[in-house]
């Protein structure tokens, strides 16, 4: 029985569940494959089908992440699902290949730029205020609202919403994608060859090809329209050059990361807002203080970008909540070659991941760990860099992270400044992972007007 002074959460595997418990676990939740010496021991190591090690150890995780990085790709697997949909996009791209778009793209998330998106991610979330303000008490699955808001934010941002790109359309082609081929296979966890088809990925094909035939016209409209007015992500990207080659990306690799920072963009920030509001719903001291401080700061107007350094409560229920929900909660990646890990030996295949999740509430790195506090946040230099990854680290780290963080303070205290959120008795969200950790039956709260 769960505990009603904690949060949500996925209890960890305390018995060995073999091949087929393995595979209908990660099929049903990748949560659930998690064992429990995970968040006591620094790594853990075993077969199914293939060998695997989940590595928690912050020196482990710094020679993967940063040393030894080039050995350890993306999984094989993670690439089988994602790679029909958005390419070799800055997310699956491996070595040079990614390392010159990384540059090329790295401009266009600059500090400057980042804060002139600001008053588009402000406008959306008195959107969203006015929405939930609006439901006389009844509950509300914030869930979906917080999709709308972000959708509207990265639509904005990234085709200042000219009417070239149906987003809607592409997000239900991507989400259709993933629901139908972003299960973990058999054929994966045996390590059979990549080149044998994955059945559920060959039937979800015909709706990403349109999404990609849309995307790949309106870039060619842009490019021959132009800039207009203040330059959205398209018109960066489009005068993006590898400082070092000067490399341009041509339409598919302008599409193909398109469509990564349209889904990751808006999906993870979604996620981490609705869970935050969940948050604060489940304690209301916490709701009060974070309200009293954005009343405090922005008086009755919109929170700016300019307000998100004035409001350090508000950032660290948003680090909690990463912390508590880490959109990607299982970082997977695939040896190269033979490596040491903790003192154990790591085989060229073996498939070697860093349970972001399990990372998070390890016994010996937090205290507490199943428990929602905030105030752990108060002094960030004192958590170890390497037990808190919701955005990765090194060389990889999630390049849109700084617009995710702001976008996520200004729309949360915009919310907390008008709303009140309470809890619908009897319907807890339930944490399933897939391919990001979503509340399975959407996080349903009771609003109404402060």
């Amino acid at each position: 029985m769960s505990d009603p002074t904690l949060p949500a959460h996925v209890p960890f595997a305390t018995q060995p569940l073999g091949l087929l418990g393995s595979l209908k676990a990660a099929r049903r939740n990748l949560l659930e494959i998690l064992p429990e010496l995970a968040v006591r021991q620094p790594m853990v190591s075993g077969r199914t089908g293939i060998r695997w090690h989940m590595v928690v150890d912050s020196e482990a995780i710094r020679r993967m992440l940063l040393e030894n990085i080039d050995n350890y790709p993306k999984s094989r697997a993670t690439k089988n699902i994602l790679r029909p949909a958005i390419g070799d996009s800055l997310f699956i791209a491996e070595g040079a290949h990614w390392r010159w778009q990384r540059r090329a793209a790295a401009p266009v998330f600059s500090h400057r730029n980042v804060m002139g998106l600001a008053p588009i991610m402000s406008t959306a979330a008195a959107r969203s205020a006015d929405r939930l303000t609006s439901s006389d008490d009844r509950a509300v699955n914030v869930m979906e609202d917080m999709v709308r808001t972000t959708f509207d934010v990265i639509s904005e941002v990234t085709f200042s919403d000219d009417g070239t790109f149906d987003s809607a359309s592409v997000h239900r082609a991507i989400d259709a994608y993933i629901a139908a081929a972003g299960r973990v296979s058999i054929m994966d966890m045996l390590g059979l060859p990549d080149w044998l088809p994955r059945p559920g990925r060959l039937m979800s094909g015909q709706g990403v090809k349109q999404m990609k035939k849309v995307a790949d016209d309106a870039i060619e409209a842009r490019r021959l329209r132009g800039p207009d007015g203040i330059p959205d992500l398209l018109d960066l990207l489009l005068a993006g050059k590898d400082p070092e080659t000067h490399r341009q990306m041509n339409t598919s690799e302008l599409r193909d990361n398109l469509l990564t920072f349209i889904v990751a963009g808006h999906e993870t920030t979604a996620l981490t807002l609705a869970w935050s509001l969940y948050l604060c719903a489940f304690d209301q001291d916490v709701q009060d203080r974070a309200r009293a401080e954005v009343q405090s700061v922005v008086q009755g107007r919109t929170a700016t970008g300019a307000d998100v350094e004035k409001l350090p409560f508000v950032r660290q229920i948003v680090d909690e909540a990463l912390r508590l929900y880490p959109p990607a909660g299982i970082l997977s990646r695939t040896a190269r070659s033979a490596d040491t890990l903790c003192g154990r030996d790591v085989r060229p295949g073996d498939t070697v991941m860093i349970p972001i999740y399990a990372l998070h509430r390890h016994r010996m790195l937090w205290e507490d760990p199943d428990a929602f506090r905030p105030d752990r946040f108060a002094d960030r230099s004192a958590i170890d860099r390497y037990a808190y990854l919701p955005f990765g680290d090194g060389p990889r780290i999630c390049i849109g992270a700084s617009f995710a963080i702001q976008e996520a303070v200004i729309i949360l205290a915009t919310l907390l400044a008008r709303v009140r959120f309470d809890l619908v008795s009897g319907r807890p969200p339930e944490p399933v992972m897939i391919l990001t950790l979503r509340p399975d039956t959407g996080v349903w709260l009771k609003t109404s007007p402060v």
